[in-house]
């Protein structure tokens, strides 16, 4: 086999195993991710002007004249060689970012889960602030609303969506709490998942910075990939700020940051706030 031709089947193969990393190079920082994906690009084009080059012959009148091809061949797999230390230690680092994330989630995890059983045990002492919360199958569970046919009182959920929505923009979080409950107790209904971050945010605004932590991260839990979870991820970081937890308030941005890293611009200043507050590095 030609020395060309084995120069660019080796440096295919070593743009093979780059290729998953392009994803991940973001990850560990954006301009060295961009920088390095550049390189990947560049390599790519010149491979294939290789391998053209090699289907018409190796004759003179590409790129790369035949005199020059050994040359060329010797510089493409220097680049290689330093393309696969970037690509061990970024790998390397990539392996480190995942640890401490699996780290970090599996104590917020824990903190959220001593949370709840705080909020369950209450009953001998102090009265619980918010009566009829607690969890089950994931999610919060509202005081049983008297059945429609007995009270005309009784809202649909889209209409408690509504008034909750209108309650909690005129700051009255009692009343967005309510209606977010009925939203809620609506299993059923498409609303619910809505209802549950409306819950989340009213009990937020009634500096219920407990109950919202959980009503936050059970909104999240409904759909991980869903319009709240960005939301709801923040929320829970601002909910640990008000409890004095600044390790879980970074734990959850860095989790925000790591499961939705292009945020929208109506976040953006509310996650380098949070940030800010928490302390995170």
């Amino acid at each position: 086999m030609r020395p060309s031709s084995i120069a660019v089947l080796t440096i295919a193969g070593v743009l093979t195993l780059a290729a998953p990393l392009n994803r991940a190079c973001a990850q560990v920082d954006s301009r060295e991710g961009i920088a390095l994906q550049n390189q990947i690009y560049q390599l790519r084009q010149e491979v294939q002007m290789l391998r053209d080059q090699a289907a018409h012959g190796g004759g003179g009148g590409g790129r790369y004249p035949a005199t020059s091809g050994n040359d060329m061949v010797a510089q493409l797999l220097t680049r290689v060689d330093g393309l696969e230390d970037q690509i061990r230690q970024l790998r390397g680092r990539i392996d480190e970012q995942q640890n401490l994330l699996q780290r970090q989630n599996a104590d917020l995890a824990k903190r959220l889960d001593d949370l709840t059983y705080q909020m369950n045990s209450r009953g001998g002492g102090a009265p619980d602030p918010t009566p009829g919360l607690g969890r089950s199958g994931g999610g919060l569970v509202a005081p049983p609303l008297i059945p429609p046919g007995n009270d005309p009182r009784v809202r649909t959920p889209e209409v408690a969506m509504q008034e909750g929505n209108a309650a909690l923009a005129r700051r009255d979080y009692p009343a967005a709490e309510a209606a977010a409950r009925e939203a809620v107790a609506s299993r059923t209904s498409p609303r619910a998942y809505d209802g549950q971050m409306l819950l989340a945010q009213a009990l937020f605004g009634e500096r219920k910075y407990s109950e919202s932590a959980i009503a936050f991260d059970d909104t999240y839990k409904r759909n991980r990939k869903g319009a709240h979870a960005p939301n709801a991820l923040l929320g829970l970081a601002n909910s640990f700020v008000g409890i004095g937890e600044k390790p879980s308030a970074c734990a959850a941005l860095t989790k925000l940051q790591a499961e939705f890293p292009q945020a929208r611009s109506d976040l953006r200043d509310g996650i380098a706030a949070a940030t800010q507050r928490a302390g995170c590095r």
